[in-house]
């Protein structure tokens, strides 16, 4: 008994430790056989890691499917019999954490309606003391890194040391393209402070359907992420939950054949040379707009000394909007994306109230 556990635990250390690692499987358990052929259709790519499948569906509103409970857990055991395939499932509470140690899950992850409460996760790190198995963490669904950090050290707290993170995109109003947007920048500020954490993505629940799957997988491994979590079903279109979204195990391994796999670096003296000459250039370029926007500061702030002596606001919203057009036109003439063009200028706007909010309050 303790040859086996001791070499189950070498697979699951061993998968975690695999880059890309790939888990997919349906959004939900619905019969066990469905769980079985998925796993055995999954194993036939060769490409599949880990088989995911939701036991409990935490939903926004009553009514709707909600998962079919603990009685599905042995349904992914017998699937990990047969196919060799290591099983995730999402746990919400420490009851779940329970049923899914009782029937040997080998990856755990906290799902974003979860990581978005503090207490629901103190719970569940609770449950998991004392215990060694893998835990991955989803963004909020709202855009606050400090709570995805928060759920973070919580776990690392209950004593697991294998944590990841899976990047499933965030909610936001008026998005017509992504059932959740992406905002890659925050995935990217989160895996910068925390690097050796894994860092997967979730096209699925970014996307919402499938038509565009394959492209943000493809940017998360331009991103250099370390694996994706992609639902798969062995009939979407009549998935119990969320079927837009899923795919077939077939066209899952098609899509994972088509993704241009890169590597963060080569060992090579020659493109390191060429690398650090590009990068040089960059700093150079870098070190020159901290300078012009430092002066642009201080132009702003003569301006804001003016419009304290002659008692006019700070804002004004004409001279804002014609600065936005000038960029706007001469930006599409330099390849500037007229949503980078905001960003930016929003950021300097900003700055330039604050020091003119200063002289005013000196």
């Amino acid at each position: 008994m303790q040859a086996e556990t001791t070499t189950m635990e070498n697979k699951v250390q061993a998968a975690w430790n695999k880059r890309p690692l790939i888990i997919s499987g349906p959004c939900s358990a619905e019969t066990e056989e469905q769980v079985v052929e998925t796993a055995q259709r999954l194993a036939q790519t060769g490409k599949v890691d880990v088989l995911r499948s939701g036991i409990w569906k935490p939903r926004t509103r009553p009514g709707s499917f909600e998962g079919i409970g603990t009685k599905g857990l042995p349904w992914l055991q017998h699937a990990r019999k047969v196919t060799g395939l290591l099983t995730a499932v999402e746990v919400a509470t420490a009851k779940q954490v329970e049923d899914a140690l009782h029937f040997d899950v080998d990856i755990l992850w906290v799902g974003a309606r979860t990581t978005v409460n503090p207490f629901s996760v103190q719970e569940i790190a609770d449950a998991l003391r004392g215990v060694k198995v893998p835990v991955l963490i989803k963004n909020p669904i709202n855009p606050d890194l400090e709570l995805w950090i928060g759920a973070v050290e919580r776990i690392a707290k209950a004593g697991i040391n294998d944590i990841g993170l899976i990047h499933r995109g965030f909610s936001s109003y008026g998005n017509t393209e992504y059932r959740n947007a992406p905002m890659w920048h925050l995935a990217i500020e989160m895996k910068r402070r925390n690097p050796e954490l894994l860092m997967i993505n979730d096209p699925s629940h970014i996307c919402g359907r499938r038509d565009i799957l394959q492209e943000v997988a493809q940017k998360a491994i331009d991103l250099d992420f370390d694996g994706l979590i992609i639902e798969s079903h062995i009939d979407p279109d009549n998935a119990w939950s969320d079927a837009k979204q899923q795919i077939t195990p077939e066209r899952l391994g098609e899509m994972l054949n088509s993704i241009i796999w890169r590597r963060e670096d080569i060992p090579s003296e020659e493109y390191h040379a060429a690398l650090d000459k590009l990068r040089a250039q960059i700093n150079h370029l870098d070190d020159e707009l901290m300078q012009i926007l430092g002066q642009r500061m201080k132009v702003a702030e003569k301006i804001g000394q003016y419009k304290k002596d002659n008692n006019i606001t700070i804002l004004q919203t004409a001279r804002w909007n014609e600065i936005l057009d000038r960029a706007f036109k001469k930006g599409e003439k330099m390849g500037l994306s007229k949503e980078f063009i905001t960003k930016y200028f929003d950021a300097v706007h900003l700055e330039s109230i604050n020091h003119q909010t200063k002289v005013f309050n000196s």
